[in-house]
């Protein structure tokens, strides 16, 4: 999903030094491709955690997964081209040993071919008037569109790809003017005949510009996907990284970058959010999530670029930018609706990445709340400030203000160190297991809290939701077998319970004559809970579960392709938590009030219908038909727009230390207030509190 492990591919990246790398490759009559592929072959085979067999099943997969990556959409290739490397199909398991690359150089020239083919048709129907009346559709449920027959379908498809890009951006303008004259009475509005005609030419130029990102790509690029579609049938985490990308990681992972603070994702419909940076100008905006999709980009008041379709690493050159430039961005959202959303460039507040906690009050009662965004540490200097000792220092605090409760809110955490996750959990418990990790060598460790001491021995709640993944699911999931907590959040937590690794894969050359290689991330260990089921897959499942807007769309580890699977190990030695005598009854109380809720029966309500949003697929062509149904989606999310009307009746204080650090400073208090009134507004954290109010009594 997104990078949730960083700092467990950290933690392990000695693993590169393991034995099986004393391997070295002299191939001086062979290419840079093939070598390549024979030492990718090589550690996919010797230290992922479960190798896949490579075989006739294992080829239908990589032959499968690479053509979806060359043409996703179905807008290049013919039906015939793909009936001609079909005969590859069964074939790339045994060609890969050979180090035959027939099919990618097969593959690549077809593609450049009908790329440039493609380019054509494009000018031929620019060369007409587009129609804005048209009586056809398109379907844009592209997995399951078949490829075109012949060159007249071809055109056909491309026309409808040209008439539906340009009527969204026909729309966007007519509202945008609209907007201008609402704002200013003076405004002359551009006629209808001014916007038609930019819309055309701002779809030409985006398509334009579209392939001449395409002809300037390297075949080394090229050839980074066909390698990428071996590694990650493997499974989803395990990727190659080409010298390009392996260097923008370690630019991004210094901890300092502009852009807008989120992570991307290349979906066939366009680019998909697949994490909110906290602290970057998007979450401090609030102005996008997890699961919007974005589908053009501009540069400030420039026409924007349609980017679906495009790769991946050319639509983060054209979101990313230096501080104070404007991005604006055209996201279809969760709920189907289309906005263009414009974005500040900044550099990300590092201060925003870090624990911090607040006093709730509620019926004379005092509680506390520790918000833990990861679990971060400092490789370089582990005495640094870390996850753990901020969090043991914000219990203190709370500890300080005589709280009766406290909960520890993990949602949307994506994970980090595991010592960190070790650390906090022997925070809750006298000592014992937390999580055991299994490697590919089949050795297993059980890692535990030795400190007998119990920071807090209270009544305790942890909060996730379907984004809490890795070292956020190992918390939450001993807390849940040592009954020491309750588990609230959605139906399962995202369900990744696997820990990467990089290799450099230039070390294995005994004579490097090919220049930088790149390197692999790869699934080298499983976490395992200490009751012995792995949170791969399954993740965590909430003891309360309470709906929200992921409840019934594909976002958690098990609708990747190729995830690894669930499985159980022995358990470890572990003494239950014995002051849990009111779990049943909290629980079975939220239970009742949660079926009773009118606010939370609407979120399931709005759950639902994202989920039938994202079944339609089928749009009209024709202006007047594709309007009334964009206005008719508008029309039936206003209904939703109650939802973040919710405020509840508690009341939020820092803590006294926290007060003096913001008293004189106003950019503090800016944060700590908006963050406070956020809470008001955060329905689970009232049934949170009120969960706490049933464990006390």
């Amino acid at each position: 999903m997104k990078n949730i492990s960083v700092a467990l591919f950290l933690l392990f990246i000695s693993f590169a030094s393991c034995s099986f790398t004393s391997k070295k490759f002299d191939n001086p009559d062979k290419d840079k491709d093939r070598v390549l592929l024979e030492i990718v072959e090589h550690v996919m085979i010797n230290a992922h955690f479960s190798p896949v067999d490579m075989d006739d099943a294992f080829s239908k997969k990589v032959f499968e997964s690479y053509i979806k990556s060359l043409d996703g959409q179905k807008r290049y290739f013919l039906q015939s081209d793909i009936n001609e490397f079909k005969k590859y199909e069964t074939l790339l398991d045994d060609n890969l040993k050979k180090g035959d690359i027939s099919f990618f150089n097969l593959s690549y020239e077809r593609l450049k071919q009908r790329m440039k083919e493609a380019e054509e048709i494009n000018k031929t129907i620019f060369a007409k008037p587009i129609d804005f009346n048209s009586n056809d559709k398109i379907n844009t449920d592209y997995e399951h569109l078949p490829f075109v027959k012949n060159k007249a379908e071809l055109q056909q498809r491309w026309k409808q790809i040209i008439i539906f890009s340009t009527l969204s951006t026909y729309l966007t303008k007519q509202k945008e003017e609209a907007s201008k004259k609402e704002k200013d009475a003076k405004y002359q509005s551009k006629g209808d005949d001014v916007l038609k005609k930019e819309s055309v030419e701002a779809t030409q130029k985006t398509l334009s510009d579209m392939f001449g990102i395409y002809n300037e790509l390297t075949r080394e690029e090229w050839f980074s996907l066909f390698v990428n579609a071996i590694t990650e049938t493997f499974d989803p985490h395990s990727n190659y990284m080409a010298p390009d990308v392996k260097e923008g990681f370690d630019r991004d992972m210094s901890g300092k970058f502009e852009g807008i603070g989120a992570q991307l994702q290349k979906k066939t419909d366009g680019i998909s959010i697949t994490d909110v940076i906290l602290g970057g100008p998007v979450w401090k905006g609030k102005l996008l999530e997890v699961g919007d999709m974005i589908l053009k980009v501009g540069q400030g008041t420039q026409e924007p670029v349609d980017v679906v379709g495009m790769r991946l690493d050319d639509a983060v050159k054209l979101i990313k930018g230096p501080k104070g430039t404007e991005v604006r961005l055209t996201v279809k959202r969760v709920d189907g609706t289309i906005e263009v959303v414009p974005i500040i460039r900044d550099v990300v507040e590092i201060e925003e990445t870090y624990a911090k906690s607040v006093v709730i009050l509620s019926n004379g009662k005092r509680y506390g709340l520790i918000y833990l965004p990861k679990f971060y540490i400092n490789f370089e200097d582990t005495n640094q400030r870390n996850a753990a000792t901020d969090v043991a220092l914000e219990i203190e605090k709370l500890k300080k203000e005589n709280i009766d409760g406290l909960i520890v809110d993990l949602r949307s955490n994506g994970g980090g160190s595991l010592k960190t996750v070790v650390d906090i959990g022997g925070f809750f418990i006298p000592k014992g297991p937390i999580v055991q990790v299994k490697s590919s060598r089949g050795s297993r460790d059980v890692l535990s809290d030795n400190d007998p001491k119990t920071q807090w021995d209270g009544s305790l709640v942890i909060l996730t939701n379907e984004l809490s993944a890795s070292a956020s699911e190992i918390l939450a999931a001993a807390m849940q077998d040592y009954k020491r907590a309750i588990i609230i959040g959605g139906k399962q937590t995202f369900g990744k319970g696997t820990v990467q690794s990089f290799v450099d894969l230039n070390g294995f050359l005994r004579q490097n004559d090919y220049g930088d290689l790149g390197a692999l991330k790869i699934t080298i260990q499983k976490f395992y809970r200490i009751n012995g089921g792995s949170t791969q897959l399954k993740g965590v499942e909430s003891d309360i579960v309470v709906p929200d807007k992921y409840k019934y769309i594909d976002i958690g580890e098990r609708d990747m392709p190729n995830a690894m699977s669930w499985d159980k190990i022995e358990p470890a030695k572990y003494t239950p938590w014995s002051n849990n005598a009111n779990f049943d009854k909290a629980i079975a109380n939220s239970q009742k009030r949660i079926s009773e809720n009118q606010y939370l029966k609407l979120i399931d309500e709005n759950a639902q219908w994202i989920k039938q949003q994202q079944k339609d697929n089928i749009f009209p062509l024709n202006y007047e038909a594709y309007k009334s149904l964009i206005d008719k989606n508008e029309e039936q999310a206003k209904k939703f727009k109650a939802i973040a009307d919710y405020k509840s009746e508690l009341k939020f204080a820092s803590t006294a230390s926290d007060e003096a650090k913001v008293k004189g400073n106003e950019d503090l208090k800016l944060r700590r207030d908006r963050w406070h009134e956020n809470l008001q507004k955060d329905v689970y954290i009232d049934e949170a509190v009120k969960v706490l109010e049933d464990l006390n009594k």
